[in-house]
């Protein structure tokens, strides 16, 4: 299984959902590729915000070797599943997909845990640390109901 978490700058959010899922599957066994981009492209080649490194790191996740790219219309076909954090995102990768973008394959990370709901995984960019560790926690809920609700399905 091949899967993308899709976040504006891909130095927040999405880094650490990239993170936080790699880790659950190298604990459940599973060889899914996992990886991370942003809509915006304003920090392509950056590494993650401080903050998100932080605060993966504090919970035994290294995240600092990622770098930030743009999403492109070609990860619509390499890609099984593509989650995006919030509905701006969705909204951007539209517009970037255009005909590759298909419902199908492309959800909100959050219907994961709690579906139909269409919930946002705040942005903390301008906030405080706290922050940071509350989107942690929303995405590494999504990321468990991930492996519960697919995990069957690619063994």
């Amino acid at each position: 299984m091949t899967i993308l978490m899709v976040c504006l700058g891909n130095i927040c959010r999405s880094p650490l959902a990239e993170g936080i899922l790699k880790e659950k599957c190298k604990k459940a066994g599973l060889n899914w590729k996992v990886e991370s981009a942003g809509t915006n492209g304003l920090h392509n080649g950056e590494p993650p915000h401080p903050l998100s490194q932080k605060v993966a790191k504090m919970n035994g996740i290294d995240i600092s070797g990622q770098q930030s790219r743009k999403l492109v219309i070609e990860d619509f076909g390499r890609f099984d599943t593509i989650y995006a954090l919030a509905a701006d995102v969705m909204e951007e990768m539209e517009l970037i997909g255009k005909q590759s973008f298909e419902l199908a394959n492309v959800d909100l990370l959050l219907n994961e845990c709690f579906p139909g709901e269409n919930k946002d995984v705040p942005d903390p960019w301008f906030g405080e640390e706290a922050g940071y560790h509350k989107v942690y926690d929303m995405i590494e809920l999504a990321c468990e109901a991930i492996i519960k609700n697919h995990a069957n399905a690619t063994i």
